[in-house]
């Protein structure tokens, strides 16, 4: 067969939706030497990917996501190479491609929390974009041969909100990393250059407003009271959503929150490991993955307790309901105190890591992939 993926987000420009096309591509050059794969890049990832096989070849395709170009344009070019499917690794599919093609739904937030506070456009743009988000993915779930959803429970918003049959959805779950990185410089001044100072707990991901960092700050801000020495580090790329997040601490008076800003991959196993406690207090998730790398590096977490992330984190996480924050500063304050508990969380995460798995998401989806192709035509 003949399969192009859409790897225009692979790598470190698309966040999480980089990583999980680039794992997705690694996974399948280690375990497909059979098929024929075309890689669709952007001019920003080209040097990013180095095929590591014969039946890897990378295609330029400097279309930027979800504008007209990626609708008009982008078919034009899939049709080119005449391709048996195509792999979106995203809800972003053009409209007018006619081939055969299967996606991945990595979440269903604009249905959840259609708020205008998740976007920096104006009420006019907002608008339109919302409703252009929603005729998309409806006709990529219906046009879809296979759908590849992140967790059952984004498997359950697919078929609530569309539905979609079971069985036109496979769950393929994402992963992490296990392999611990070694680290050369001291750790110490790692945090130093982030204006870490021990003891902290920490938040790792973006500060769109789903994920509840709000109430956090206010939560923290009352937890600090009693333990004046505990900072609250928040890792992420400065925004627009983290400058809002930055003012909101400022007007309440919040002390002892520091703003790590991005953190590379070479630093971070570092920033995890030296925190006391990984905090994850969203509102809406489709997988979950930085819980996940806390774990990894023998970290305790506290999570929200909605969506998937039960599902995802197993009972090597303690819980709060995401919108009580009298209960999610108990929690938090009971998950840096109590060594006990502590210690079970750490033994629990270690094993809960191992049940997920690149290499299986690979091929249970080159799976779907060889059944779609022994279909007729």
């Amino acid at each position: 067969m003949k399969i192009g993926i859409d790897a225009r987000f692979f790598g470190s420009i698309g966040k999480g939706l980089g990583r999980y096309t680039q794992k997705l591509i690694e996974n399948l050059e280690r375990i497909d030497r059979k098929n024929q794969y075309y890689i669709f890049l952007r001019k920003e990832n080209w040097d990013e990917y180095r095929p590591q096989g014969p039946n890897f070849l990378k295609v330029m395709a400097n279309i930027p996501w979800y504008g007209f170009q990626e609708q008009l344009q982008f078919p034009k070019l899939l049709k080119k190479f005449e391709l048996d499917l195509v792999h979106f690794p995203h809800f972003n599919v053009p409209i007018f491609y006619n081939g055969k093609f299967v996606v991945t739904i990595h979440d269903l937030i604009l249905f959840h929390y259609p708020t205008r506070r998740a976007s920096a456009l104006s009420p006019f743009f907002y608008f339109f974009k919302k409703l252009a988000h929603r005729l998309v993915i409806r006709i990529a779930v219906k046009k879809s041969e296979k759908i590849f959803a992140v967790s059952r429970h984004t498997k359950e918003d697919i078929q609530k909100y569309f539905g979609v049959p079971a069985e036109k959805i496979a769950v393929t779950y994402e992963a992490i990393d296990l392999a611990r990185k070694t680290i050369r410089e001291p750790s110490g001044k790692i945090l130093e250059k982030y204006g870490i100072i021990r003891p902290y707990i920490m938040y790792v991901g973006n500060a769109y407003p789903h994920k509840n960092l709000e109430r956090l700050v206010l939560v923290f801000r009352e937890i600090a009271k009693k333990h004046p020495h505990l900072q609250m580090i928040f890792v992420g790329k400065e925004d627009y959503f983290y400058k809002r997040l930055k003012k909101y601490v400022s007007q309440n008076s919040a002390k002892n929150v520091v703003f790590a800003d991005y953190v590379p991959d070479e630093h971070l196993p570092v920033v995890y490991r030296e925190a006391l406690l990984y905090v994850f207090p969203s509102l809406y998730e489709g997988f979950g993955l930085p819980p996940l790398e806390a774990m990894a590096e023998n970290i305790p977490v506290a999570s929200s307790n909605s969506s998937c992330l039960p599902e995802i984190l197993g009972d090597a996480a303690v819980y709060f309901d995401p919108k009580a924050m009298a209960e999610m500063a108990e929690t938090i304050e009971k998950a840096i105190s109590d060594g006990e508990l502590r210690r079970k969380l750490i033994r629990k995460g270690r094993e809960q890591i191992k049940k997920f798995s690149w290499e299986k998401m690979a091929k249970e989806t080159l799976e779907a992939y060889e059944k779609i192709g022994l279909q007729k035509k």
